[in-house]
């Protein structure tokens, strides 16, 4: 799935020159490397899921079907990166502990 569209991101329209090398990149990363579409469409999930955007979940979600994810594959995806976010805020949770609490 590539970011073009029928009209000029916002980013496109208000920087030209770097808004096209983003652009430029993000389709790349999708569509060029070793790594097939349907990994790649699963790893933007993840990602847009832990950073929490939902229109990049989404876009991603869509993106991983038409790749051949199937609904248990998406699923588990996600539990993924619910358990990495949660085990991140533990790591974290520990430092602080440590730091003010023992």
């Amino acid at each position: 799935m590539s970011i073009t569209q029928t009209k000029t991101t916002w980013y496109e329209a208000n920087s030209p020159e770097l808004g096209k090398c983003f652009h430029d990149f993000y389709d790349a990363c999708l569509n060029q490397g070793v790594l097939d579409k349907k990994t790649k469409e699963l790893l933007m999930v993840a990602l847009a899921n832990v950073f929490r955007c939902p229109h990049c979940t989404e876009t991603h979600i869509k993106g991983a079907l038409d790749a051949g994810a199937t609904k248990e594959e998406i699923t588990e995806t996600l539990l993924i990166a619910a358990v990495e976010g949660a085990g991140t805020q533990l790591a974290w949770q520990k430092d602080m502990f440590e730091k003010y609490l023992t």
